[in-house]
């Protein structure tokens, strides 16, 4: 017998205070569609392709600890282009989305901010290239993109063997969301 894989993740689910407030952000502000709701339960499906996936994050009313409280490390969303993430990067300076911190992993270039709720998101596009975890370098999305693209690659020709971590992000061993952004 065949050992059993899983295929990719399917959903997350995180309780909420504002249920409705959560909705509006994820959709008006991520894109993501509604694909079903039950308000007498307090339950929101919504998807960022709902004719392939029904539900990918699941927002249910219950949350019964503070906004201070860490509940979720992260809620990451992938982007089909680097061009996606620097939309997504204006739209939350826009809206005045708190943001953590605009870095790239060298497999990755993500833009990390908060919810209403204060849970951490990203998102991210692949660039394709391989680059040992954790690896981290601060970028500017203001920056012109061949510029930056440019840069990621020297950088992880030099560090993505051994991986990088900008020391002023090094997350301490006590905290595993490094701090935020000045």
């Amino acid at each position: 017998m065949s050992t059993p894989s899983i295929a990719r993740l399917g959903h997350i689910g995180i309780h909420v205070l504002d249920l409705e407030k959560q909705k509006a952000f994820y959709r008006d502000i991520l894109g993501l569609t509604v694909s079903d709701e039950d308000p007498e339960l307090g339950m929101v499906f919504m998807s960022s392709r709902p004719d392939d996936e029904h539900h990918e994050l699941l927002l249910c009313r219950g949350r019964n600890v503070d906004s201070q409280a860490r509940v979720v490390q992260q809620v990451s969303f992938r982007c089909n282009t680097l061009d996606d993430v620097v939309g997504f990067y204006r739209r939350f300076k826009e809206h005045g989305v708190k943001l953590d911190m605009i870095i790239s992993h060298g497999n990755a270039i993500g833009v990390y901010g908060f919810d209403p709720e204060g849970n951490r998101f990203e998102v991210y596009w692949n660039t394709g290239l391989k680059a040992k975890q954790p690896y981290g370098q601060l970028i500017d999305l203001e920056e012109p993109i061949p510029d930056l693209l440019k840069e990621l690659a020297e950088s992880v020709a030099k560090y993505g063997k051994t991986g990088f971590v900008d020391p002023a992000r090094r997350p301490s061993r006590n905290s595993p969301v490094p701090p935020t952004e000045k």
